[in-house]
């Protein structure tokens, strides 16, 4: 919890917990992604996490991106300039569910290219690695036109 942040249970009857918020929750969006299997699927969020302001975190055996953009209605109070309006995704977020008062914990978290790599060198079977004889797969036959 931020230093002179109000404390969840201390607020006063009839007050808003958004009233005291730095508005965390507005900052960066999660989508899930499929949890990777092969080479090609770490590879692929291997390319998310080379864009920075990105990370990918594990929880519950789920796999999610986070990307760190803050919302365009996000006022300098923290607040949303269209409330009445916000998207859907906003008016099913609850301050029950909210992170005002907690950091964010997860089982694994790869917040570069590299650490997503290795973990997959890790657990994934050594990559094949192409013959540079054979890198293009058999030669084929030349066919002349008469």
């Amino acid at each position: 919890m931020k230093k002179n942040q109000i404390r969840r249970e201390d607020l006063v009857p009839g007050t808003c917990l958004c009233d005291h918020c730095s508005g965390k929750c507005c900052r960066y969006f999660t989508v899930p992604l499929d949890p990777p299997t092969t080479w090609d699927d770490y590879d692929a969020i291997r390319w998310y996490l080379a864009h920075g302001q990105t990370l990918v975190y594990v929880e519950e055996g789920g796999w999610y991106i986070v990307v760190m953009s803050k919302c365009k209605y996000l006022a300098p109070d923290n607040r949303c300039r269209i409330y009445l309006n916000r998207p859907k995704v906003c008016q099913n977020y609850t301050t029950d569910e909210c992170e005002y008062d907690t950091d964010w914990t997860f089982e694994k978290v790869f917040e570069t290219p590299e650490q997503l790599w290795e973990y997959a060198e890790a657990i994934l079977p050594p990559r094949r690695r192409a013959n540079k004889a054979n890198a293009g797969g058999p030669l084929l036959p030349i066919v002349t036109l008469n």
